[in-house]
């Protein structure tokens, strides 16, 4: 069956849909012997002959995996500085992985790799407003008006949010902090970290719990895991009938 190109490369576990449209106008990539720099571009990969960047595609198995990043790691699979990088966590995995949306290098907690394309630009397209979990350790103890602020959107440079889901998790008594439970919709650039800047309650820690319905539980920092076949159905439901615009790109900004 014949898809857009980007589409083969993403679910041959190539890259994300983003970057094999990268790959794809740089002309790195051949169909049958024939450079491809156009995005309108189909193929089948049961039929066609395609590579990248000199290397035949290969279809892979299908791999879900949660991982609970640590905080100063970059949610990349390379970093030209040398920094860490989640993929120096999953190296026993043999198929590539890549992750399904960002975490700030400050932030930590639940991130999805996966080398299921379609699914992961499904899950990060603004179309689709995944819900997205988090703690936030704020700055001294915000008063209820402030998070109805945040309950009903507010303004930011980019936009007024949209409404989010806010409640208390845990206070200081010296009311030094407060930890925040705050689920959005969006994956704005450092969104959660701007919400609470403009209440004047600055994040100190930033910490992602659950991402489309899944929750991280007692996931150890810095270890991963296999998704079971129930949480592997409830991501493929939870964007099922999702029209993506052809063309179209998912958010690729760091969400928190």
């Amino acid at each position: 069956m014949e898809e857009r190109l980007q589409k083969v490369l993403a679910n041959a576990g190539v890259a994300s849909r983003r970057k094999c449209e990268e790959l794809i106008t740089a002309g790195k990539v051949t169909v049958n012997g024939e450079v491809v720099t156009e995005l309108g571009v189909k193929a089948d990969p049961t039929k066609d002959a395609i590579t990248v960047s000199g290397k035949a595609i290969k279809k892979e198995a299908k791999v879900y995996i949660m991982f609970n990043k640590p905080k100063g790691v970059i949610t990349s699979v390379s970093d030209p500085q040398g920094r860490s990088v989640v993929t120096d966590y999953l190296k026993e995995i043999k198929e590539r992985l890549y992750p399904v949306g960002r975490l700030d290098y400050d932030s930590e907690g639940l991130l999805l790799m996966t080398n299921d394309g379609d699914l992961a630009h499904k899950l990060t397209h603004p179309s689709h407003h995944v819900p997205k979990t988090y703690h936030a350790t704020v700055e001294r103890v915000p008063h209820g008006n402030a998070l109805e602020k945040l309950q009903k959107g507010i303004k930011l440079e980019d936009g007024i949010t949209a409404p989010a889901e806010v409640e208390y998790h845990d206070i200081d008594p010296e009311k030094k902090f407060a930890t925040i439970t705050i689920t959005i919709h969006e994956g704005r650039n450092r969104q959660v970290r701007r919400m609470f800047d403009a209440i004047n309650h600055p994040v100190t820690r930033l910490k992602r719990i659950s991402f489309g319905g899944l929750t991280l539980g007692n996931l150890q920092r810095g270890k991963n895991r296999r998704l079971t076949p129930a949480e592997i159905s409830k991501l493929l439901e939870s964007v099922a009938g999702v029209a993506v615009a052809p063309g179209s790109e998912a958010t690729e900004t760091s969400e928190d």
